[in-house]
């Protein structure tokens, strides 16, 4: 064995809790984990051993829905909108997500990188070992893999695992106003076969905004084509019934889905689609609709939480933060808080066979905190009780 880390509570996440160990122990070889439990139990050291002092031990934290990778900034909008001035009237002026897709057309692939890394910090400072990135602020083919090829170079530059989504169906660009069909037409004919091996997954915002489900399920059959599995911005705004789309495309994930209906559950749970929650988007767009959190529990769909980092909407890089948003404004337990923060964000990218509990087999990613109540990850404003973070069983 490499490292063996010792005298530590365990917050497992394996099976339906939080999988607690009171003194527990978590041994890794070749950055997989290979004993996680009670030290009575343990097999015996051969390499280092790390003395965690009675700390607890949980997954290594994932931001399972990040628009981390843009250019500009939005501030002097948000400005806007607290003088009264709309969201529309600020999209008709050229601002909005043409704004940022104007900012990030003129950035090179590096400038983006450059760009993103301070926010990705912030999130590796509090125990994230995967964070999900998407394109959708170029809107050409260009521009869109640079996006993603910036969001493969974050997992280079840092002790990260990076998982891409291709939202080109993030808004009509330009060049296509008026002709929505015809850059549907260019994302299933050009955009996406160009993706494949840059892209993980193909996501899309469904909205009246946005795209409708028609030309949302035309983008599904082209990934489905591709072999990428799709996942999709949901009933944020109104009922589209996007989220049933999803699911019946056996989506990764429905994401928002602040206008989903009993239906939409339903089917999201028969599709093994995760229910991902943005409650970052929820405060700083001050909506007062919130998530059905009491139908996806009757109906067994896994809730995950992330940041939605974006320069418009959610412009944080705290998934702590969103931790106790989801407590105090959905009303998650902490609990389901953390689950949604680990196994249930492994759930939402395809990837929990590999990451989100601290279980034998999988990636040694773990986050070492200074608390002695879990429930702290979730109580604390403003605060960082992150005592070291461990990507692949090297300590970070």
């Amino acid at each position: 064995m490499e490292r063996y880390w010792t005298n530590a509570r365990l917050a497992t996440l394996a099976g339906d809790g939080l999988g607690l160990i009171e003194d527990g122990v978590v041994a890794c070889a070749a950055g997989r984990i290979v004993y996680a439990g009670p030290s009575a139990d343990a097999p015996a050291p051969t390499g280092e051993i790390v003395d965690c002092g009675g700390r607890w031990i949980t997954p290594g934290l994932i931001d399972c829905h990040t628009h981390i990778i843009h250019s500009g900034s939005r501030a002097g909008e948000w400005a806007l909108r607290l003088g009264g001035t709309s969201y529309e009237e600020i999209a008709r002026n050229g601002g909005g997500i043409a704004s940022t897709m104007r900012a990030t057309r003129a950035a090179s692939e590096a400038d983006l990188v450059a760009g993103a890394l301070p926010r990705v910090d912030a999130l590796l400072a509090e125990g994230v070992t995967t964070i999900e990135i998407k394109s959708g602020y170029g809107l050409t083919i260009g521009d869109e893999l640079k996006m993603l090829r910036a969001a493969r170079a974050i997992q280079q530059a840092r002790s990260v695992r990076v998982a891409t989504s291709l939202l080109a169906a993030h808004a009509v660009p330009p060049e296509y106003r008026g002709r929505p069909d015809d850059y549907v037409a260019e994302i299933c004919d050009v955009m996406i076969p160009a993706a494949v091996g840059l892209a993980d997954a193909v996501d899309a915002f469904c909205e009246s905004v946005g795209f409708s489900p028609e030309q949302v399920a035309r983008l599904f059959e082209a990934a489905r084509a591709a072999g990428l599995p799709v996942k999709l911005h949901a009933e944020q705004l109104s009922a589209l019934h996007g989220a049933s789309l999803a699911a019946a495309y056996r989506a990764l994930s429905a994401d928002h889905l602040e206008y989903a209906d009993d239906a939409d559950v339903r089917a999201m749970a028969e599709a093994g689609t995760v229910a991902v929650l943005l409650p970052g988007a929820f405060y700083f767009m001050r909506e007062t609709r919130r998530p059905p959190v009491d139908l996806l529990r009757a109906h067994g769909v896994p809730i995950a939480i992330a940041t939605d980092c974006n320069p418009g909407t959610s412009p944080t890089t705290s998934l702590l933060l969103m931790l106790n948003m989801a407590a105090t404004l959905f009303g998650l337990t902490v609990s389901e808080a953390l689950r949604g923060v680990t196994i249930n964000a492994a759930r939402a990218l395809g990837l929990h066979h590999e990451i989100g509990s601290v279980e034998a087999g999988k990636a040694c990613d773990l986050a070492i905190w200074n608390i002695s109540d879990l429930a702290e990850l979730a109580y604390r404003l403003g605060a960082n009780p992150l005592h070291q973070r461990v990507k692949d069983g090297q300590c970070c």
